[in-house]
């Protein structure tokens, strides 16, 4: 099997990880979930009565996954705590991002709560390694997010600094 990086594709919900890993497996990329992956491994705990989904130990599930060989692409908004080679966090405008939440029918409260964790960046403030990056979703087709995003990826997965600041708008 080849060898390569495993990428951690993380955001608020509502920034597009789950299109951009299709438009990933379709371009020949393995694909997986933190649910799955919490699944595969029993960490999957009660559905959470207030969020309406299943809690994951997102810690026990880092400890027991050790290091993640690629290549691999992981979506979920909890991907950037495991244990990966990289991490591309998507970015999403906050009146955009409530549009693509209110969409999906999120009640009042979750959608408030991801736009403020959207507008304080708050993806980054979790990050543990070095090699992140951020993709802003608000406009751009799919292809062309993923074609950003792969060509990061092949150029080696550098770190770039956050250029999105919705608290500058």
């Amino acid at each position: 099997m080849s060898t390569g990086p495993s990428i951690a594709l993380s955001g608020a919900p509502g920034t597009g990880k789950t299109s951009i890993a299709e438009v990933a497996k379709s371009d020949g990329w393995a694909i997986t979930t933190v649910q799955s992956l919490a699944e595969e491994h029993n960490l999957l705990g009660p559905i959470d009565s207030e969020e309406g989904a299943r809690e994951i130990d997102i810690h026990a599930l880092s400890s027991a996954l050790g290091s993640i060989e690629g290549p691999l692409i992981i979506d979920g908004h909890l991907s950037h705590l495991l244990n990966v080679d990289a991490i591309a966090i998507l970015r999403c405008d906050p009146s955009v991002l409530q549009a693509r939440l209110e969409q999906r029918s999120y009640p009042k409260w979750k959608v408030e709560s991801n736009i403020e964790w959207e507008l304080i960046g708050g993806t980054w403030a979790e990050v543990e390694i070095e090699n992140v990056a951020e993709f802003d979703s608000s406009s751009k087709n799919i292809d062309d997010l993923w074609n950003n995003i792969r060509e990061w990826i092949n150029s080696g997965h550098p770190r770039l600094e956050p250029f999105v600041d919705w608290m500058d708008d």
